[in-house]
């Protein structure tokens, strides 16, 4: 194999395996709640 084929499935081979673990990070978070007021002319009649 050449020595540019090896870097190039090197360079692959970390761009996947990160990925994956980008992929298996837990980052879940639990809902924030957010009161806006919205004005609507219709309920002021």
């Amino acid at each position: 194999m050449s020595r540019s084929l090896v870097i190039v499935l090197l360079i692959i081979a970390i761009v996947v395996g990160g990925l994956f673990v980008l992929a298996g990070m837990d980052t879940e978070q639990a809902p924030v709640r957010v009161e806006k007021v919205v004005p609507n002319e219709k309920l002021a009649q």
